[in-house]
């Protein structure tokens, strides 16, 4: 990432990983890997290997207590972490310390929005088995889930996170109305779209939208994004029913 400019004051990520070289992936692309190039943000990989001990860069071992594959080293990642929080703000609101993990909160819309009003944010990457819990509490490590699935490492939720936060930053999408209207923005999911043609295989766009009335258009479109959610989030749905009464 050094031959990107760094603007003043710029949103940063760093990224703590094993395979700095899957950095930028898909950030790289689209809006925000311009925004990237234009310096609106920073990202910042950081090769976990670098901390390793040994001729071989060691950065994990067994189990305590036996089993299955390995643990990263709580010494290890230490080395890293201090490195990557090396003058950011020990308020975790202001730059969180994340540990991205399956057993970890749920990361939602309102995680993004988070982390996008922070300063930045620094993210360590999973491998083998986990990390020795005794980082994750020395450091305040908060852990976040990006479903309830498992991927051989964090890289891939990484990337899927940064892009939902950083894209909420201002001057990366250049239209912040996209941002107000899309799924989970309001509690629901986001109402059907429609462009051109009038006519596809003899299916029609819905005649309100083309009708010129923005009132009505605004009403069918919470219609739908209300109908939506309740048939396909019941549980979005009950939260959003509770926030209504």
């Amino acid at each position: 990432m050094a031959d990107r400019p760094a603007l003043k004051g710029a949103w940063t990520a760093k990224v703590i990983t094993l395979f700095p070289e899957a950095f930028p992936g898909t950030l790289g692309l689209s809006l925000t890997g311009k925004a990237l190039d234009q310096g609106l943000w920073r990202l910042d990989p950081i090769d976990l290997r670098l901390f390793g001990e040994g001729k071989h860069r060691n950065v994990d071992d067994t189990p305590a207590g036996g089993g299955a594959g390995m643990v990263l080293r709580a010494d290890i990642l230490s080395r890293a972490i201090r490195m990557a929080m090396q003058g950011r703000p020990d308020d975790r609101a202001r730059w969180p310390l994340v540990y991205l993990s399956p057993r970890g909160k749920p990361f939602t819309q309102t995680t993004a929005r988070k982390w996008a009003a922070a300063d930045g944010v620094t993210l360590i990457c999973g491998r083998f088995e986990g990390v020795d819990q005794r980082v994750l509490d020395h450091h305040r490590i908060e852990e976040v889930s990006l479903g309830d699935f498992v991927l051989t490492g964090g890289e891939i939720a990484a990337q899927a996170m940064l892009d939902a936060s950083v894209r909420l930053r201002p001057g990366i999408l250049g239209n912040a109305a996209s941002t107000e209207e899309e799924s989970f923005s309001n509690g629901l999911l986001e109402h059907p779209q429609y462009t051109r043609p009038a006519t596809w295989q003899g299916l029609t766009i819905p005649e309100v939208l083309t009708s010129g009335d923005h009132g009505k258009v605004a009403a069918w479109r919470q219609d739908e994004a209300e109908r939506l959610t309740r048939e396909r989030r019941p549980d979005l749905w009950e939260a959003y029913e509770k926030l209504r009464k």
